[in-house]
């Protein structure tokens, strides 16, 4: 059960479908299960947990896009999220933003070519006393500056170096 022609492999979907059969009420656990595997819920892993779940395939695109947490484009390994809300906004967000919109090439809400980094904006963590927060693949990072953002950008890309160099 895989689906070649878009690279995405379904059998991985399958223990995910056998464990939620008998549980009509759990579309939302199947597709978050699902999200973990792929990372992300392509078009194919949707027909297919409609198909299975019986469920029509509108009905399942309305439940991911009412939720944020789901994803219809695949995303970068690293995810930073800049928080742009008041505190974090009067206190420079802006310039960290800038600076990672052109240190990626990439606008806030897009994700790199080669799929490294995701950038989004948000507009509150919770963390305002540390504003300006950014929050990168969950670890929270306060009192930020485009400096202090150019040396996590450093760490991250020596450790997707270092990967590859081990991958090869």
């Amino acid at each position: 059960m895989s689906n070649s022609e878009n690279g995405i492999d379904l059998s991985k979907l399958e223990p995910v479908l056998r464990k939620y059969e008998q549980d009509p009420g759990a579309l939302i656990p199947v597709l978050q299960e699902a999200q973990q595997i792929y990372g992300y819920l392509p078009r194919p892993v949707l027909e297919e947990i409609a198909r299975r779940r019986r469920v029509p395939l509108n009905q399942v695109y309305g439940v991911v896009t009412f939720y944020s947490q789901f994803y219809l484009e695949r995303r970068g390994r690293n995810i930073i999220r800049c928080c742009d809300g008041t505190a974090c906004h009067v206190r420079g967000a802006a310039k960290i933003i800038n600076f990672l919109e052109n240190e990626l090439g990439i606008q806030a809400g897009q994700t790199t070519p080669d799929y490294e980094f995701t950038l989004e904006v948000v507009y509150c963590l919770g963390s305002c006393a540390l504003a300006p927060v950014v929050v990168v693949n969950d670890r929270i990072l306060g009192q930020m500056n485009p400096e202090k953002m150019a040396a996590v950008l450093e760490k991250l890309r020596s450790a997707v170096a270092a990967s590859s160099e081990q991958n090869a």
